[in-house]
């Protein structure tokens, strides 16, 4: 299994709004420069973020995206899903068919419980728990003298 640009960048832009919560909208270009996604793929991922309610469009000269909720309150696992990347490591999408006769493949249970695991972790991490580590890495980074 693999995460995709799509779910990367999505998270990478969600944690750059993060960063400006509460200082209204940011500009769709104004993201892209910052973190190097393509313009039109960040358009497509943050309309796919908006029908999830997880940002808000606002139009007009000073207009772009902004949070809907605080960071506190939006999982990873809610922006991988909004533009519905694929968070399976069976080769069966969860299904006890496996080999397709209604049996299971010898590691399905394996798999099965990673994926269980891999959406709890994701769950548990919020776009303000990664606007903490930045700021903390940001911070140790100033600290270290550069020779």
């Amino acid at each position: 299994m693999r995460l995709s640009s799509r779910g990367r960048f999505a998270v990478t832009a969600m944690v750059d709004l993060g960063l400006r919560w509460g200082e209204g909208p940011v500009s769709v270009s104004a993201i892209s420069e910052r973190q190097l996604i393509p313009l039109p793929f960040l358009v497509q991922l943050l309309h796919r973020l908006r029908k999830a309610a997880l940002v808000e469009s606002v139009r007009g000269a000073k207009g772009g995206f902004q949070l809907a909720r605080s960071p506190a309150e939006v999982s990873v696992a809610a922006v991988l899903l909004a533009v519905e990347e694929p968070l399976d490591a069976t080769g069966c999408q969860g299904e006890a068919n496996c080999l397709g006769d209604g049996c299971c493949c010898l590691t399905h249970s394996l798999w099965n419980l990673f994926n269980i695991r891999m959406m709890e972790f994701l769950e548990s991490v919020t776009l303000q728990h990664l606007v903490e580590d930045h700021h903390a890495r940001t911070a140790s980074a100033e600290l270290i003298p550069v020779p």
